[in-house]
């Protein structure tokens, strides 16, 4: 192996002009390829009677508001010390919290800790799942601001 690497290195050396405008040819090859390809591709990807794609179809006829590439958010809610969530007041303010963030922007659809057990067995941690139209990195600052909100207003 040595030996072929000495004689090639002594070629590319000795013929150094046409190594160079070798090389030359070849980026220039690449930078013309890349210019010539397609633009964006699309993301859609359907692989029609596989097991993953009916999984899939079936997850976004079921629950049409999760969907699989947009942002989620969990809120957890705590009870005071010595209360229960499950408690009238307690209770009401968790739902008001969860009706502000379902107005949220972006929002496809907030969970209901008390209609889908989402709630501790102890009735003192509860939380809600928020889900959102778009990706994470596209969620607004207005989307953003509900949600910091909705948490300031559970903490006060």
């Amino acid at each position: 192996m040595a030996t072929f690497l000495y004689r090639l290195g002594r070629l590319a050396f000795r013929r150094r002009r046409v190594v160079v405008m070798l090389w030359v040819a070849v980026l220039a090859a690449i930078g013309i390829g890349a210019m010539s390809a397609p633009g964006t591709s699309s993301g859609a990807l359907s692989v029609p009677g596989t097991q993953s794609q009916r999984a899939i179809d079936l997850l976004q006829k079921e629950f049409p508001q999760a969907s699989a590439d947009g942002a989620t958010a969990r809120v957890v809610f705590e009870a005071p010390s010595g209360q229960k969530l499950t408690s009238a007041a307690n209770k009401a303010e968790v739902e008001s919290l969860v009706a502000q963030l379902e107005k949220s922007p972006q929002v496809s659809g907030v969970t209901d800790p008390f209609a889908d057990g989402l709630v501790s067995r102890s009735g003192t941690i509860a939380y809600t799942q928020v889900s959102y139209k778009v990706a994470q990195a596209d969620v607004s600052g207005a989307a953003h601001a509900v949600q910091t909100g909705v948490v300031a207003q559970g903490r006060a």
